[in-house]
């Protein structure tokens, strides 16, 4: 049964990597354009350190979701998401489960992954890559 499954691997990283741009995208549409409406973010102003997040996740959450220049993007996020574990939750508690940091702190790897791995078929660095 492995051996049935295992090409769609490559097909998986794709989906994966744009599910996971499409939940930044999300973030950063909530922060910096108000939807979907979030009550945490509503009085968040472009030049704080919310709204430079925010920034990081509108332009790589699209570029995410396309798969442009996946690597450096994902380790740029990565990195991002990283700092943001540690200047936002971590002061909060040790344990992710209980600071908030779940999320950002999944982010932080799945970008990383996707820094090494690459983006997959499906995307626009494959389509560039076949012309």
């Amino acid at each position: 049964m492995i051996e049935a499954l295992a090409p769609w691997a490559p097909r998986i990283l794709s989906v994966l990597r744009i599910y996971t741009g499409l939940l930044l995208l999300e973030h950063g549409t909530s922060k910096l354009l108000g939807f979907p409406a979030v009550p945490s973010f509503a009085n968040i102003h472009i030049n704080s350190l919310f709204g430079v997040a925010g920034l990081f996740e509108l332009v790589g959450g699209v570029l995410l979701t396309i798969g442009l220049f996946t690597r450096p993007v994902a380790f740029i996020l990565s990195g991002f998401a990283a700092v943001g574990y540690f200047v936002v939750h971590s002061p909060k508690a040790f344990y992710p489960a209980a600071n908030g940091g779940e999320f950002v702190s999944l982010v932080c790897f799945l970008c990383l992954y996707f820094a090494l791995a690459g983006a997959g078929p499906w995307s626009v660095d494959a389509m560039m890559k076949r012309e």
